[in-house]
């Protein structure tokens, strides 16, 4: 198994109150709704399990379920770190954090997202790889985006 791992930033001020946007990043059943590829997430309190859709990687099909340790700083701060059960083996993860600050005209959203995953393919295959995750993150994270401000009924104000 070859460990293959990108990394997503993102940022952008929205015009909604922190609050609300806290409630949606925090709503384990509104949170597969909104984005894409997400099936479900199992939470039982400050663990949660993320249930993928199965998507294909050079013939090699993943369907993956990871298990992701939440520390929640109330309404500003979300860090995720990757912790499988344990005796478990998972081979995906994540590790990342959301920030969320009071700004003038609504919320300064900051995401950082890093994806893992081990497949049965060469080293070799690494830049191929690497970029298929990279852009399906890009494109997962822009839907996510275009799906929470629908949700909110705002508009986005500015993207970094």
């Amino acid at each position: 198994m070859t460990r293959f791992s990108a990394t997503n930033t993102s940022e952008a001020v929205v015009a909604a109150e922190r609050a609300d946007i806290w409630a949606v990043l925090t709503d384990p059943v509104l949170l597969p709704k909104l984005t894409p590829l997400l099936r479900r997430i199992d939470a039982d309190g400050d663990v949660w399990r993320w249930h993928m859709v199965r998507i294909a990687v050079f013939g090699v099909g993943i369907s993956t379920t990871f298990t992701e340790r939440m520390r929640f700083d109330e309404g500003r701060r979300i860090d995720y770190t990757h912790e499988p059960p344990n005796g478990t083996v998972e081979r995906t993860g994540a590790e990342g954090t959301y920030e969320l600050t009071d700004v003038d005209g609504g919320t300064h959203l900051a995401i950082s997202l890093t994806l893992h995953v081990e497949l049965p393919l060469s080293k070799l295959a690494t830049p191929a790889v690497t970029r298929i995750m990279e852009s399906t993150i890009q494109r997962t994270g822009d839907r996510f985006a275009v799906n929470l401000l629908d949700h909110l009924g705002v508009s986005r104000t500015a993207r970094r």
